[in-house]
């Protein structure tokens, strides 16, 4: 350590508040985190690339400071599916920092693990009050039965108005309007429920049946269309 000339010649003032970082909530405790080794939770991140083409969400479980699990969901450019199967191989196994210094491809993967960061060190992580926090493989409770991301997709103008397209509950068949042309519910099939069925040996056509669903008042619907075709 290089002191200048001035420094070396003041005097020694002793500090009196000198308590270390303020406490953050991590699991069930609460942790003075002065190394990276101190971090742990499940969090999430969102990023966006400059040209704002795509979005990503980031999901880490880490824990004593070290990325065990990674769920990367990626909506609204090609290019980042790829992005995000390389980045799901080198995220993992490193610790929070490495990960922050680390290229992950994609901007928005990038952005994400920024804010993820920002997170898990003040201690805003979804795990900051359960205890022993969560197992590793608990990301995946996020995509639920089928392991498919919750996408929502719809498109509209002002001349013809609305489509859905995609919704929470799945893909989306029909659209029932009412007598005045009103969206008043939808037809879904949930994706990932059907090929795990077709998987499992079930045919595709009772899969497709099982896995079709309505939302709203879409048995009162006046008439229904295909939002893809009409």
């Amino acid at each position: 350590m290089i002191y200048s000339t001035e420094v070396q010649n003041m005097c020694r003032v002793a500090r009196g508040a000198n308590h270390g970082p303020a406490p953050i909530p991590q699991e069930g405790k609460w942790v003075q985190a002065k190394e990276i080794k101190d971090i742990s939770g499940l969090t999430h991140g969102v990023g966006w690339c400059a040209p704002q083409q795509g979005t990503c969400k980031l999901t880490l479980n880490i824990k004593a400071g070290v990325i065990q699990e990674a769920l990367i969901e990626t909506v609204g450019c090609s290019g980042m599916t790829h992005s995000a199967a390389m980045a799901g191989e080198i995220i993992t196994g490193k610790t929070v920092l490495e990960a922050m210094n680390t290229d992950l491809l994609c901007d928005a993967i990038n952005v994400a693990m920024r804010e993820l960061f920002l997170q898990i060190i003040y201690g805003r992580s979804q795990t900051a009050f359960s205890e022993g926090g969560l197992p590793i493989g608990a990301g995946l409770e996020d995509l639920g039965k089928g392991l498919r991301s919750q996408v929502g997709t719809v498109f509209s103008t002002a001349d013809k108005g609305v489509r859905y397209l995609e919704m929470a509950e799945g893909y989306v068949t029909k659209m029932a309007l009412d007598k005045n042309d009103e969206v008043i519910g939808y037809e879904w099939v949930h994706l990932g429920r059907m090929m795990e069925m077709i998987n499992k040996g079930t045919d595709a056509g009772e899969a497709l049946k099982k896995a079709t669903g309505t939302y709203g008042r879409f048995a009162d619907a006046a008439k229904t269309i295909n939002p893809r075709h009409q």
